[in-house]
């Protein structure tokens, strides 16, 4: 098969490995770390969760990325992105080291939350990183490829670290902060990894750099200008941005919806309503898996904007047809299925980046998808919210989601020739 072929070319690359390597430890801290938060706020016994609560704790940990992801780009177009990764992922030990501790304190959720919120700012700064750093480790010709491998693989690593977090908790009552320390000692061994590579390796380019932190800080805002120029005139990549955003609002807005029916309509303990959210996202990372798989074949057939047409519109027909049932075994086939054309969707996208945008450009537009991708996140959490009932059964949400589906897919029909 070539898929497997091109497996072997790409792990034989030693550069590759490593940044793989990275990738693996980094987000499957990232698992850990975000399930152990999910789990003291959604399925802690003192706590009555709501929809709103959760789209609440959504905001206070994403929004304000889209204060840290610019300046996140333009630091990773002007700083060595392997320290980026060592000293990022040291500070990431310390913060959750904090987190931990805040939780056996019992401390007021405002200092939790802050706490919390700085991990993941740190977020934007590595993913980014990694994004902006995978063509500078492989050739153009094989970047389909290794868009499908190294992100799917960091989201089945992440996939795999929420499930370690899932039995941890499931094992032992009360053990968020140990589950939390788990991700430190992960975030550790992914600074050390960073090590191995070499500092000039992932760029940018020695012109590039600016070492000092205030000069890399002023001018921001032209920086920034200047990206969203570049963007603005690389069609293709501004659209496939555009249609990943809208579905991750839908990913965002089922995800609530998930999390209160495991919590509320389909258990009657904590622990139950936890086994089954774990199982819908196992069957989802089962689906990561997949898209991987399959990803760089399909965009050879059908060019990465139909791809994600052909994912879009997918969507739109089984989520409607599943979702509305709201029953555990339909919606954990929905998970799968969401899961698949999500993440092809974000391979198909990843690469049109990739390719459209110029090195230079690269960590701020990488920053400013993820601004995009969190704020429509957020902005999922809080339409679920305000749709949402107490139990998670909500038929108007679900057809708001297929319409947004479908109404992705048909925009970006006819634009096919996306590369």
């Amino acid at each position: 098969m070539s898929v497997v072929r091109d497996l072997r070319v790409l792990l034989r690359l030693r550069d590759f490995r490593r940044l793989l390597t990275l990738r693996l430890l980094s987000q499957g801290a990232d698992g850990v770390y975000q399930v152990a938060l999910a789990t003291y706020v959604v399925f802690s016994p003192e706590k009555q969760t709501s929809p709103a609560a959760i789209a609440s704790a959504m905001a206070v940990l994403l929004l304000p990325y889209s204060l840290v992801g610019p300046f996140a780009g333009v630091l990773l177009d002007r700083w060595r992105r392997r320290q980026v990764f060592l000293y990022g992922n040291l500070l990431r030990v310390l913060l959750a080291s904090a987190t931990a501790a805040l939780m056996l304190s019992h401390a007021p959720d405002w200092l939790f939350y802050t706490s919390a919120l700085c991990v993941t700012a740190v977020n934007r700064f590595v993913l980014s990183g990694l994004s902006a750093a995978l063509p500078r480790v492989v050739d153009a010709e094989r970047l389909v490829m290794a868009n499908s491998l190294s992100p799917t693989a960091g989201t089945l690593a992440a996939t795999l670290g929420g499930g370690l977090a899932f039995g941890v908790r499931l094992i032992a009552d009360d053990s968020d902060a140990a589950v939390v320390l788990i991700g430190a000692l992960l975030y550790l061994c992914a600074a050390l990894a960073s090590l191995r590579m070499d500092a000039q390796l992932l760029g940018p380019d020695p012109e590039l750099i600016q070492p000092r932190l205030g000069a890399a800080v002023t001018g921001t805002a032209r920086d920034l200008a200047a990206g969203v120029r570049h963007l603005a005139s690389r069609p293709p990549a501004a659209r496939t941005l555009a249609a990943m955003t809208v579905m991750r609002f839908c990913y965002g807005a089922l995800l609530v919806m998930v999390l209160m029916l495991c919590r509320y309509a389909w258990s009657s303990t904590e622990s139950e309503g936890l086994a089954l959210l774990g199982l819908a996202m196992g069957v989802s990372g089962a689906g990561f898996f997949v898209a991987a798989v399959i990803t760089p074949a399909a965009v050879g057939r059908f060019g990465a904007a139909g791809w994600i047409v052909l994912c879009a519109g997918t969507a739109s027909v089984l989520e409607l047809a599943l979702g509305l049932t709201f029953e555990p075994a339909p919606i954990v086939v929905a998970a799968f299925v969401l899961g698949l054309t999500t993440q092809a969707a974000k391979i198909a996208t990843d690469t049109v980046v990739q390719s459209s945008i110029d090195d230079g450009f690269r960590g701020r537009i990488f920053s400013v998808y993820d601004v995009l991708v969190n704020v429509s996140f957020v902005g999922a959490a809080g339409v679920a919210a305000l749709m949402l009932p107490p139990d998670g059964r909500s038929v108007p949400l679900v057809v708001l989601v297929s319409v947004l589906y479908g109404a992705t897919a048909l925009t970006l029909r006819g634009q096919r020739r996306f590369t």
